[in-house]
């Protein structure tokens, strides 16, 4: 984001604006931000507070400022941004940018959301700036699917903003009655859930027989699913957004009603489906298709975007 801070006056328009503050008018070196009036002296201040406020919610591995877009990513339930590492590093036409929730990494301290609206609040107000300045698209996986169509809908029903491509990763639409009928894993008791665990496979045996590590990121774990269950979503009655839309799913994962997907958008829908179970992208393979259809159809849409 850049902001002008300011530049020097010609002393006769200094005199013209001091006898339009006696006036009642505005203050010499004084001016406004999205309807806000400000004082040049305040802008260092209040700059230097929206990167604190980037920094906590967001990750940017890798700064690129010629990218041709920006890929905003969210993590799968109990999953942090630093999943996204690797992206940002390889991905080298296209800035990664990943969000950190609380109660993980750096901000561990920090009460969970309650709400998929507290995310997309959050989330909002600090990208908000960012997504103006050039294309952008948003990547989900599981939890983090519900939290990217989350945030689109309230981008352009609110802010008449849009990405130019959606993808959305191991998860049916949260309209759709696979996800409505589904069981509420967050209410099982830990051994239970450790179980449920075991059998979607994504995770090393090794660490969920590990009472130390099972303690750090099962209340995680329980608290996004907590978010993602209680997120009710209307099925749209006609599309909400124009752009294109790709799904991808493991081929041995749980079913997932991936079509529906297709009605929020009236843009190109596209599914991909991949070898392996829930966490397929974690596999080397995978990842590498992933990021090679990522790269290409975004380095696509902004020539189209121009």
């Amino acid at each position: 984001m850049h902001l002008k801070v300011g530049c020097d006056l010609p002393a006769n328009s200094l005199r013209r604006r001091r006898r339009k503050r006696r006036k009642g008018g505005e203050e010499p070196g004084s001016f406004k931000i999205e309807g806000i009036a400000l004082r040049q002296c305040e802008v260092p201040r209040l700059f230097n507070r929206y990167l604190s406020r980037m920094d906590k919610v967001i990750n940017c591995f890798s700064k690129r400022p010629d990218a041709v877009a920006r890929l905003i990513c969210f993590p799968w339930a109990g999953g942090g941004s630093i999943h996204y590492a690797r992206w940002g590093k390889i991905l080298t036409s296209i800035e990664v940018y990943a969000v950190k929730l609380p109660g993980r990494e750096a901000r561990a301290k920090e009460p969970f959301f309650q709400s998929m609206e507290q995310i997309v609040d959050e989330v909002i107000n600090v990208l908000l700036p960012v997504l103006k300045e050039k294309p952008f698209a948003l990547f989900g996986h599981s939890f983090g699917a519900m939290t990217s169509f989350a945030i689109a809908d309230t981008l352009k029903r609110v802010h008449k903003l849009e990405p130019i491509h959606i993808f959305l990763s191991g998860a049916s639409a949260p309209y759709s009655e696979m996800r409505i009928q589904a069981p509420k894993r967050s209410d099982l008791s830990d051994e239970e859930f450790l179980q449920w665990m075991t059998r979607i496979g994504g995770t090393p045996p090794e660490l969920l027989a590990n009472p130390e590590v099972v303690k750090l990121f099962l209340p995680a774990l329980k608290a996004d699913l907590h978010v993602v269950e209680n997120y009710r979503c209307d099925k749209p009655e006609s599309p909400l957004l124009s752009c294109p839309v790709t799904c991808f799913d493991g081929k041995q994962d749980m079913p997932h009603d991936l079509q529906a997907w297709k009605e929020i958008s009236s843009g190109d829908f596209t599914v991909q489906m991949l070898p392996g179970a829930h966490f397929y992208l974690k596999d080397a393979a995978n990842e590498k298709i992933i990021l090679d259809y990522i790269t290409k159809y975004l380095e696509m849409a902004e020539m189209d975007y121009l």
